[in-house]
């Protein structure tokens, strides 16, 4: 079992991609069930994916994983790995995204040259973003943006950037909010300019597989078969998306929450991960493992910024290539 951070979507095609079509939507606990397969072969285990989000109350899947026993999988992002360790530590043992898919997104008619954070830094641009987002304090840190034209006040609504007519710039998802701004939302109905926050020094791993650290042991020999499966369904996946994205909108269908998540959503999020090399190899040519310099990086960064966190973390800490197979890639 495991529990991810948001609505069911694209950006989590590689753990829906190991569920059968016999595949069951569980609204009252917010869980899809499936025998587990891979390109076809039943693996003889059932699969269980839990919603995150508001699903859990907007709590995180570390907080999740340490509550509710049944849970032995979850979600982790590189900055709160490092900023909860010493309350909810988690070991990454899979990276299904290469790149982080947020951004920053503007109106590329009203600032036509700008390219990057530090352009809209130079102009003063403000930038929406929900608050309390680690990336902020660290950019502010090292002078990429300024601490004035950060309004934390977001509400992941398209409502305050359309009124504002191209004015500011606004957090989002590079694979997400330029199809839905461009096609979703008719009072814009245009493209939106992006820059990656990956690209702008917050290298994190987004999205991760992660463990409770002292369940490593127990759990070695299952990480062993499980790992390469995470990543060969990566590979699997991206290869040919058709099946588990028709299967992601018709959970979403099912659900019933709110949340709408179309054909069109699915496709392009695909694409979009493809062109901004959100999902890929790494250096090498191997797919999942994680790049301890990036991760020492943001170590490195979240200290310059003055955020509170066990100071003595190692790369070692939270990340693991272990289980790694350093024979799947694209």
């Amino acid at each position: 079992m495991i529990q991810t951070d948001w609505h069911t979507e694209s950006e989590h095609g590689a753990l829906y991609n190991l569920l059968s079509d016999d595949y069951t939507v569980d609204k009252g606990r917010s869980a899809t069930v499936a025998p587990m397969q891979l390109d076809g072969v039943d693996l003889g285990i059932d699969f269980e994916i839990r919603e995150g989000g508001p699903a859990i109350g907007f709590s995180s899947p570390s907080s999740i994983i340490y509550s509710d026993d049944s849970v032995h999988l979850a979600y982790a992002n590189t900055d709160a790995q490092i900023l909860t360790y010493q309350d909810t530590p988690m070991l990454s043992v899979v990276a299904p995204l290469e790149k982080n898919p947020q951004m920053i997104m503007w109106d590329p008619e009203t600032y036509p040259d700008v390219e990057d954070l530090e352009d809209l830094r130079d102009l003063g641009v403000t930038i929406n973003i929900f608050a309390g987002q680690t990336y902020a304090e660290i950019f502010v840190a090292q002078g990429v943006l300024s601490a004035d034209q950060i309004d934390p006040s977001y509400d992941a609504t398209p409502a305050r950037f359309i009124a504002e007519q191209g004015a500011i710039a606004q957090q989002g998802f590079a694979s997400s909010e330029p199809y839905a701004y461009k096609n979703v939302y008719e009072e814009w109905g245009k493209d939106v300019a992006i820059t990656l926050l990956n690209d702008n020094g917050f290298p994190i791993y987004s999205q991760t597989i992660a463990i409770k650290p002292s369940m490593k042991d127990e759990m070695d020999a299952c990480l062993t078969e499980l790992v390469p499966i995470f990543q060969q369904s990566v590979v699997s996946y991206h290869e040919d998306p058709a099946r588990t994205n028709a299967m992601i909108v018709d959970i979403n269908v099912q659900y019933d929450d709110g949340w709408v998540y179309t054909a069109g959503n699915a496709e392009f999020a695909t694409a979009a991960m493809a062109e901004y090399g959100l999902v890929g190899n790494g250096p090498d040519a191997i797919v999942g493992n994680m790049d301890t310099d990036r991760i020492q990086e943001m170590l490195d960064a979240i200290a310059l910024a003055g955020l509170e966190h066990d100071e003595s973390l190692t790369p070692a800490d939270l990340v693991t290539n272990e289980y790694i197979d350093t024979s799947i890639g694209f």
